[in-house]
């Protein structure tokens, strides 16, 4: 884990929006094409939730991807993120470390 690329990521309120909508993704996203606790959240879903432009939450979630906050699916047309409980859990005991 590269915690420069973390810290980085966790920097920015949006991004940690989306972190936090991803812990809970039945909670905070409806979808009847897909089950969004399972299959992972469409981007489309969090665009139009956190409402800002496709390219924007393109950047946003390819850097929580790059500290690996996030994993992605490509399906077909879709793309679906849920968060990687593993390196969340990783970062956690580091900085209870620190």
């Amino acid at each position: 884990m590269d915690m420069i690329t973390v810290l980085k990521a966790l920097s920015n309120e949006k991004r940690l929006k989306i972190l936090q909508w991803l812990k809970e993704p039945q909670k905070n996203f409806k979808s009847p094409h897909c089950d969004v606790a399972s299959d992972g959240v469409c981007v489309g879903l969090i665009e139009e939730k956190i409402g800002l432009s496709q390219s924007t939450v393109s950047q946003y979630l390819s850097l929580l991807q790059q500290a690996g906050l996030i994993v992605t699916e490509r399906r077909g047309q879709w793309t679906f993120c849920k968060r990687n409980e593993k390196t969340i859990k990783e970062l956690t005991k580091k900085l209870s470390e620190l």
